[in-house]
């Protein structure tokens, strides 16, 4: 059973950058299109961005395209998401996830079967 740990929140200034990664234990890890999702307080957790397999493929929700670069290491089973010139908008928990299996949808919640616990990030004004 594949496990997900997020790691690289932390608290930053308006207009900072941080680079949160996620580390995947178990095999199939390179097989799947992995995903970043957030969730600030009070709110439904919403898609960020998602990369296929082979990293030819990635996609990025309408608030973060041109800040935020999702990448992976399949060496390393490990997945990436740099983040810049962040605004406080962008303080939530961060999540990492895997699509799950047959799914062709990337941007729904349901749509991914293993999730990791979570990290947070906090975008002071």
């Amino acid at each position: 059973q594949v496990q997900l740990v997020e790691s690289g929140g932390g608290l930053v200034q308006a207009g900072g950058s941080l680079r949160l990664s996620c580390a995947a234990s178990g095999r199939t890890f390179n097989s799947y299109t992995m995903g970043w999702f957030r969730q600030a307080p009070g709110k439904e957790r919403e898609f960020v961005a998602s990369i296929s397999w082979g990293s030819t493929t990635t996609n990025y929700a309408d608030s973060v395209k041109s800040r935020f670069a999702i990448s992976r290491d399949n060496a390393k089973n490990t997945l990436y998401l740099q983040m810049n010139n962040l605004k406080p908008e962008d303080t939530a928990v961060y999540y990492c996830a895997r699509r799950r299996s047959g799914s062709l949808v990337i941007t729904t919640t349901d749509s991914y079967d293993i999730w990791g616990q979570g990290t947070q990030v906090t975008v002071s004004s």
